[in-house]
Parts: C-alpha cells; structure tokens; sequence
C-alpha cells in the first residue's frame, strides 16, 4: 500500500530524478528503522559459484552503481547486490534526458552511459558498508578508453574490487556504451578472458583466494555467438553467465518511448531474456551457473527464468513498477517451489 501511494508521486517525476528520490527516501527510512515489509529476508541458502547466497533473489546491476545504498537494499531481503557498472575513472554518462518509462508495458528504455563516480569512490562505500549478503561489483570500461584498450581498464577495476567483491561481473553488453557489445565477438571476447584469467591468477597468487567472475551478456546474441560466449567461458575458468543485459531491439508495438535510442527492460524483454537462459542451459548442461535476469515482473516471471535454467535471478524495473514486495514474493515463490513434493 505504501510503495502504490509512492509510486503514484515518484512516477510524476522526470524517471532519472524519481530513481534518485526513491534510493534516498529508501535509504533514509532504513536509518530510521523502517521497512516496507516485516520479516523480509527469505532462507533459502543456495550455493553458486562457490558462494553462499541466502536466497536466489538479487539486485541487478545498474541501479546502485556507485554503492550508496548498500545498507537500505540488504534490508529489502535480497540474497545478493551487484553494484556498477562501475569505471576506472568518474564519468556523467550520456545527455539527458536518458531514461524513458514505457509503463502500458512496465518497461524501461535507458541509454544512461555507464554514469559513475569511479572505482575508488565505489571501494570507500563497500568498505563502509554493514554488508550482510553476497556482494557482486559489475566493471566496464570508461567512454574515453578506444575498445583495443578496452581489457586495460577491466584489469584496473578488477585490481582494485578483487579483495572486496565477493563475485566480479564483466560487462561486455551495455549497448549505451560505443562498441562494447564487439567485445562479444569470438576474437575479441578471447583476448579480454584470456587476460583476464591470467590477471585474477596473479591476484589469486597474491591475496590466497579465487574470486568467482561472471560475464554479462546482451539478449540479442544469436545461435552461434552463445555457442562462441559458452565456448570461452569454459576455456578460460569463469564461473557464471549473467543473462541478460538489455535489448536493443523493438517489438512491433505502437507505445510512446519504443522509439528512443537504448536499451529495453522491463515486461517487453521478459520472454527474450528467459528464451536466451534455456539456449544456455542446453549448451552448457548445467556445467555454468547462470545469473537470470531481464523483465522480471512477477514470481511466476522469476520461476520461469530459474525453469528455464538460472541458478540465480535479478530484479531492476520489476522493483521500479511493482515495488519492494516483489522481491519476497520471488523468493518465496522460488523456495516454496524447490520443496520436495510442492
């Protein structure tokens, strides 16, 4: 009741500022004691990639990319937070205005440019942080750095999470980046793991711990481009697919906002996003977890992706236009269906 009375103020905002009122509104009724829901966090300890989640319900990349807020979302229930897309230096991101709601289909478009305030402020945040769930941090590249470079910045931001991050994600799909998604390309996407693994096994050597590292895929990747991901994640030692980033394809529809440069979330990516989970799933026959996520609007919407093949999934606009609650109802829905004989 009080996120629907919520919603209906924060949606007559420009979408951008309503994002900024509603973390900090979260984050000071957090301080004050309050929740939007009682008894929140749903056990359901899960392990993946090595790692001990309490539940499979966690927060997609992109809405705490700097790490402010790490505190009020943990009280949400959620059984892990990807924080990011972070870069080695601040950047503004792209013009605004750069986030666009689509609400007939409760979707987003956004082309907001990988906005963040750096790795090192990123850092200052988790460490300040009373974390008390499975924390992931998602790196990218900064705007100014030509993509030859590309693997440059990765090893910089990995150098600098590795201790901190309990997973790493590797964004190679944000499509409001200039010719990142190339970095998928079988030639391209080999020499960026490659360096990769051999980086995290200087950073194993040296702190006595191998950190899980995912990569982060679009959903607009062929047959044969999944086949060449799948093929170099194996080569080279990673731990998990997080699928899917957004689209940048347009269903046939008729909508105010379809039309604008960026990436598609929401309702109109959730049948795309779970069809690229279960041709993962086939590929890899459960040898790479994958992280599900895109158009996650209902428990059914997250059964579905974790029928499909997903060992883990992720909210973003599902929590934008269905609120908080939606994250117990997922993780209920997930346990309750994982007991033997429901």
């Amino acid at each position: 009741m009080l996120y629907d009375t919520s919603k209906k103020i924060l949606f007559r905002l420009d979408p951008e500022r309503a994002h900024d009122v509603a973390l900090w509104g979260l984050k000071h009724l957090n301080a004050c004691g309050f929740s939007f829901n009682k008894n929140t966090i749903v056990n359901n300890p899960s392990n993946v990639m090595g790692l001990s989640f309490r539940n499979k319900v966690g927060l997609a990349a992109g809405l705490d990319k700097n790490g402010d807020f790490i505190n009020s979302l943990q009280s949400l229930g959620f059984g892990f937070i990807e924080l990011g897309t972070v870069t080695p230096k601040p950047q503004v991101g792209n013009p605004k205005p750069r986030l666009f709601r689509i609400p007939e289909a409760e979707a987003l478009v956004n082309r907001l440019g990988f906005n963040n305030k750096g790795v090192d402020y990123l850092i200052d945040r988790v460490k300040s942080s009373n974390r008390n769930a499975v924390i992931g941090i998602n790196i990218g590249k900064n705007k100014t750095t030509p993509i030859e470079d590309a693997h440059h910045d990765y090893e910089h931001c990995l150098r600098k999470v590795y201790t901190l991050a309990d997973y790493i994600t590797i964004n190679i799909s944000s499509p409001n980046t200039e010719n990142l998604r190339s970095l998928q390309e079988s030639a391209n996407l080999h020499m960026l793991l490659k360096h990769i693994s051999v980086v995290r096994e200087t950073l194993r050597n040296t702190h006595g711990v191998m950190k899980p590292i995912a990569i982060k895929i679009a959903p607009d990747l062929d047959d044969f481009e999944l086949e060449n991901i799948v093929d170099a994640v194996r080569t080279y030692g990673f731990n998990g697919i997080v699928s899917t980033n957004t689209t940048i394809q347009r269903p046939n529809k008729n909508l105010k906002n379809l039309s604008e440069t960026g990436g598609l979330s929401g309702g109109l990516l959730t049948q795309k996003s779970t069809k690229i989970i279960q041709k993962l799933s086939n590929l890899t026959q459960g040898s790479i977890p994958i992280i599900g996520v895109g158009g996650i609007l209902t428990s059914q919407d997250a059964l579905d992706k974790i029928n499909a093949g997903a060992s883990l999934i992720q909210l973003y606009s599902g929590l934008i236009y269905k609120g908080p609650k939606l994250v117990k109802d997922c993780a209920q829905a997930i346990s309750q269906a994982e007991v033997p004989g429901k």
